[in-house]
């Protein structure tokens, strides 16, 4: 069963902006060292970021919270699997959050996706319930 869903949309431009203007100051406090760290390492920096920006906006959105009830840009990290997928690690109130909306019996997942195309960065999330128990097994 689907929880929550989530979309956002980012201008490329503005993230570079603000990188310009903050710089370190804004990585550090919407960012976790993983996501720096990507970053760091591709040839664009700023789209990079911005994606990750709207995904965590997104989240955000599918936990049914928005920015503004306490959540921590940091509390949700874009981690990338070895196949280049994106998946979101949730912390803090974020994993509270979604501890609370999940019901008894079963596990969230969170799925996210991310695209961009100058000067726009896209993300969306779906939070889903998924039963702990399939036709009686484990």
């Amino acid at each position: 069963m689907i929880l929550g869903i989530g979309s956002d949309l980012c201008n490329i431009d503005r993230i570079a902006g603000v990188l310009e203007r903050h710089g370190d100051r804004f990585r550090r406090r919407v960012f976790t060292e993983t996501e720096l760290a990507l970053a760091a390492r591709r040839r664009h920096e700023a789209a990079t970021l911005a994606k990750r920006w709207a995904a965590k906006e997104a989240c955000s959105k599918a936990l049914g919270t928005g920015l503004a009830m306490g959540i921590s840009w940091r509390d949700m990290a874009v981690r990338n699997l070895a196949t280049g997928q994106p998946t979101m690690a949730l912390t803090g109130w974020a994993a509270e959050r979604l501890t609370a909306m999940t019901p008894a019996g079963h596990r969230a997942h969170v799925h996210v996706t991310l695209t961009d195309d100058h000067p726009w960065a896209q993300a969306f999330v779906v939070i889903e319930a998924l039963p702990d128990r399939v036709n009686g097994t484990g």
